[in-house]
C-alpha cells in the first residue's frame, strides 16, 4: 500500500493569486501615472488630454475587478472561478491602458 499523500495547503495558490492580482494593480497605476505624467509635461494637446482622461476611468475600471477579485481570493477556503465577464473586462482594460499610455506620446 503507497503512503498517504499529505493533502495541499488551499491557502498558498489563492495568497499567490491575490499577490499577481496587487501586482497588475501596481503596473496598471505605474503605466497611468506616467501616461498622465507625459501628457503634462509635452503641453497638454486634446488628443493627450482626452487618453489621460480614458487612462484614469479605465484605471479605475481595474480597480475595481482587481478589488473584487482579491476581496473573492480572502474569502473561504475554495475561492469561485474568476467569471468570463471579469477575464474580459480585465484584459480589456489592460490592453486600453496601454493603448492610451502610447496616445499620450502623440
Amino acid at each position: 500500500m503507497p503512503p498517504p499523500v499529505p493533502a495541499r495547503d488551499p491557502g498558498l495558490q489563492p495568497e499567490r493569486t491575490r499577490l499577481a492580482w496587487r501586482r497588475t494593480t501596481l503596473s496598471c497605476t505605474v503605466a497611468a501615472v506616467l501616461a498622465a505624467k507625459q501628457a503634462l509635461h509635452q503641453g497638454s494637446s486634446p488628443l493627450a488630454l482626452v487618453a489621460v482622461t480614458l487612462s484614469g476611468l479605465v484605471w479605475l475600471g481595474f480597480l475595481a475587478v482587481a478589488h473584487r477579485r482579491i476581496q473573492t481570493l480572502s474569502g473561504g477556503a475554495r475561492p469561485r472561478v474568476l467569471g468570463v465577464r471579469a477575464a474580459l473586462a480585465a484584459a480589456a482594460c489592460t490592453v486600453a491602458l496601454a493603448c492610451f499610455a502610447v496616445a499620450t506620446l502623440f
